[in-house]
C-alpha cells in the first residue's frame, strides 16, 4: 500500500473505534480476526475514498444486523430432498486449492436451471456458501498456510448457456447486489471458460465499462482451460468440467464422476451441510428447526453496477433480435425495471 492508502487505512480504523453494539458485534463476525485486512477490503471497492467505504461498511453491517447473517449457518434448507434440488439447480462448489492455497469454486453459469425451488431458497444458499467460505474455508486455509488467505478463485463455466436462461437475470441480479455490496473483494481472479457466442458478445460491450481494477481480474478462456489453470493449481483441484477432455460440460453427471463438485454427494458440501445442521442443532433448546426459506431483503443496486447491467440486458435484446427469439425475451426484467 503506497502511503496515501495507508492514510486512508487509518481513517476508516478511526472511524471504526466509534461503532458499538451489535454492529461491532457483526462486523467481529465479518473480520474474523483480521479487521485491517477487511477494512482494506472496502477500500479498494470504493477506490480508496474512506468516506464512501466507511458508508459501504456500515451499511453491509446494517444489512447484516436487519437480515440475521450471523445465524443464517443455524438455519439448514430442509428437507434433505430439497436441498438436493437446490444443489442440483444452482451448479456451485469447492474443487480444492490453488498452489498458493486460495480455494478454488467452481460455478456451473450455462447448466444452472435455478427452476427446482423458490428465488429466496437460492438466495439463502448462495449466502450460507458466502458465510461458510468466509468463516470456515479460508480460516482453515489461513491456518494451514500460515498466513492471511482472504480471497479465493472462480472459475465459471458457461458451457450450456443460452437465451431461454435470460428469466435468471433478476435472480442472478439480486444475489450480485448482494457480492458487490456485502462481499467485496473476495476473488482473487475469475477463469471465465467454455465462453460461447453469447457470452462473447456482451464481453466485448461490458469489458470497457469496468474499472481497470476488475477488468484485471478475469480472465476469459474459449476452451476448458485446463493447461491454464494446471499453471496456478494441482490436477486433482482443477473441477471437474475442466478434466474430461472433449466433455465441455459441468452439468450434474450419472456416469460415476466422484469429484463431481457440483454434487451435494461431494465432501464440501457433506462437510457444509452437515455444518449447518450442526449449529442448527445447538439452538435446539431455544426451539424447533422451522422448514422454509429465509428471507432477505436484497440491497439497492450500486449506481455503476445498474448501468452495466442494463447494458447487458441491452446487449441481449439485440442478440435476441438478431436470433429471431425476441418472444422468448418477453416479460425479462433486471431489478423489477
Amino acid at each position: 500500500m503506497g502511503v496515501d492508502s495507508q492514510e486512508a487505512v487509518r481513517q476508516l480504523q478511526s472511524l471504526m473505534r466509534e461503532v458499538d453494539g451489535p454492529l461491532k458485534d457483526t462486523f467481529q463476525n465479518v473480520h474474523q480476526g483480521y479487521p485491517l485486512e477487511n477494512m482494506v477490503r472496502f477500500l479498494k471497492a470504493r477506490e480508496w475514498n474512506v468516506e464512501k467505504a466507511h458508508k459501504m461498511l456500515m451499511d453491509s453491517l446494517q444489512w447484516r444486523v436487519e437480515n440475521g447473517i450471523d445465524n443464517i449457518l443455524t438455519k439448514p434448507i430442509i428437507p434433505n430432498d430439497l436441498y438436493r434440488a437446490v444443489r442440483d439447480s444452482q451448479l456451485v462448489g469447492v474443487s480444492g486449492y490453488t498452489k498458493q492455497g486460495l480455494p478454488v469454486i467452481a460455478i456451473g453459469v450455462g447448466h444452472s436451471s435455478y427452476d427446482k425451488a423458490s428465488v429466496n431458497y437460492y438466495i439463502q444458499s448462495h449466502i450460507q456458501m458466502n458465510e461458510y467460505r468466509d468463516r470456515v474455508v479460508l480460516p482453515q486455509a489461513s491456518k494451514k498456510q500460515g498466513r492471511y488467505i482472504g480471497t479465493c478463485v472462480k472459475i465459471l463455466d458457461m458451457t450450456g448457456l443460452r437465451f431461454s436462461q435470460l428469466n435468471q437475470i433478476q435472480l442472478l441480479s439480486a444475489i450480485s447486489s448482494i457480492d458487490d455490496l456485502n462481499y467485496p473483494e473476495k476473488t482473487e481472479t475469475y477463469f471465465i471458460v467454455n465462453a460461447p457466442r453469447i457470452f462473447s458478445a456482451c464481453w466485448k460491450v461490458v469489458k470497457p465499462l469496468l474499472q481497470e481494477r476488475t477488468r484485471r481480474k478475469v480472465q476469459v478462456i474459449y476452451g476448458s482451460a485446463k493447461d491454464e489453470l494446471l499453471k496456478i493449481m494441482d490436477y486433482a483441484s482443477l473441477p471437474h468440467f475442466c478434466k474430461i477432455v472433449g466433455s465441455g460440460s459441468s452439468r450434474h453427471s450419472d456416469n460415476g464422476i466422484i469429484d463431481d463438485c457440483f454434487s451435494m454427494d461431494h465432501t464440501f458440501h457433506q462437510q457444509l451441510y452437515n455444518y449447518i445442521k450442526e449449529q442448527a442443532l445447538l439452538l435446539e433448546s431455544v426451539g424447533p428447526i422451522r422448514q422454509g426459506s429465509v428471507h432477505v431483503t436484497i440491497p439497492d443496486q450500486d449506481p455503476e453496477e445498474a448501468r452495466i447491467k442494463h447494458k447487458i440486458e441491452s446487449e441481449l435484446h439485440k442478440l435476441g433480435n438478431q436470433n429471431g427469439l425476441v418472444g422468448s425475451m418477453n416479460g425479462l426484467t433486471v431489478n423489477g425495471n
